[in-house]
């Protein structure tokens, strides 16, 4: 029988996702997203996240950057809080 993971476990794995995308400007778009506003994060918050995380980087990028919409299940608040990119921190 496999547990249900809690909700402390699934945002410790949102973030090990959300840091190795596998590239350096996804790994700073969704770590730094991740980074600024999980802790405010509830249940539906944290179901978006892992969604979005299952979607293509070039994707999620795109409907960060607004040169592409995003599907209907992604689209909403949480995206245009995304979209802002003020959460993003590039070191020099």
């Amino acid at each position: 029988m496999t547990e249900t993971p809690s909700f402390e476990q699934r945002l410790a794995r949102a973030k090990f996702r959300a840091w190795h995308r596998g590239t350096r400007e996804a790994d700073y778009m969704m770590g730094g997203y991740f980074d600024r506003y999980h802790a405010s994060w509830g249940e539906a918050e944290l179901a978006w996240f892992e969604a979005l995380l299952d979607e293509d980087d070039v994707d999620v990028m795109a409907w960060a950057l607004g040169s592409q919409p995003p599907p209907e299940h992604l689209a909403g608040e949480l995206l245009v809080v995304m979209q802002k990119l003020d959460y993003v921190d590039i070191p020099r």
